[in-house]
Formats: structure tokens, sequence, C-alpha cells
């Protein structure tokens, strides 16, 4: 059983870049101000559909917080495009992480239940709320499509630690 290391709070982001559908790439780590990473588990999942569609919808709060929004997966471009076309999320969407990025994340990677579920390993759900000066300042990871934090408080939230001049939270070794 391999081990994933443990992205820490309030660590620099990992410099990871993916392509972005449309052209260009997503680089949480090189974007200004606070952005938000949702790494999600891709087309063959049926709670991610919901999930990202929750996010659309609280664009616009994430926005008034000042926060931008990308979702990525280890997706390949056709089935990212084909899921964007589907469901018209207006978030930049970024596809292909690769294992290594995954695993440089801290994300749970599995394997495909069956060649019917997909076609290559995925890593599971992961939330990044990413500050100005590049660190960690919110994380949510889990090893199942079933526990992912709820967005509107996470909306909520990213106002509230700005407002606050919040510290990064867990950070005792």
């Amino acid at each position: 059983m391999s081990q994933t290391v443990k992205l820490a709070a309030g660590a620099a982001f990992p410099a990871i870049t993916v392509p972005r559908l449309g052209g260009g790439e997503i680089a949480p780590a090189a974007m200004e101000g606070w952005r938000l990473l949702v790494v999600y588990r891709g087309k063959h999942c049926p709670l991610c559909k919901p999930y990202l569609g929750t996010l659309d919808k609280l664009l616009e709060e994430f926005e008034a917080a000042g926060v931008a929004v990308v979702a990525v997966s280890a997706d390949p471009e056709e089935k990212a495009a084909a899921d964007h076309a589907e469901f018209g999320w207006r978030f930049p969407l970024g596809f292909g992480l690769t294992i290594p990025q995954m695993q440089e994340l801290g994300l749970y990677v599995s394997n495909p239940r069956s060649p019917q579920e997909t076609d290559r390993p995925f890593s599971e759900p992961g939330l990044f709320l990413i500050n100005p000066a590049g660190q960690v300042q919110l994380i949510d990871i889990s090893n199942a499509p079933f526990a992912r934090p709820d967005l509107a408080g996470i909306a909520r939230g990213a106002k509230r630690i700005q407002e606050m001049n919040y510290p990064i939270r867990g950070t005792l070794v």
C-alpha cells in the first residue's frame, strides 16, 4: 500500500500545471490573488456533476469574495470537453492531471473498478483555497466521492478569512 504525502496547511502550493480546456494552462501557484482549486474525479463520477454544478451556481459569491475558481481532473481533453458541453460550467476547466501531480497535492489516487467506469487511475476529491502569498490557506482531501466540503460554506469562509485576516489553521507540528 502506498502512502500519500500530506500537503501541509500554510505550505507553498506546488507549481503544477495542467492544460486548460479551450487553450492555455491552469497553474494555480502562478495565479494572483485568492484562488480555489477543486479537483474532481472525472467524467465517470456521477457525484462530481452536481458538485461542480453547485460550484458554478456559487461563482458570483466566490467572485464577490475575490476568489478565482478553477477545477481540474485526470480526464483527457475529450472527456473534459464532453462534460463542459453538457453542463456548461463557467469556471476554467483543466484536464490531464498526472499521478505524480496528484501525489504532490497529497490526493488519494484510485484505480478504476472496471473498464466501464474509466480507463485510467484518477484522483479522489480535493479542494484547496490558496491565499495571495501562494500558501495553502484551506485544504480538504477525501478518499471517496461521498465526503466533500459544503461549497457555500467555503465561499462564506473565504470572505470571512479575508475580513478578519484569519490565520492559516492547523500548522502546529
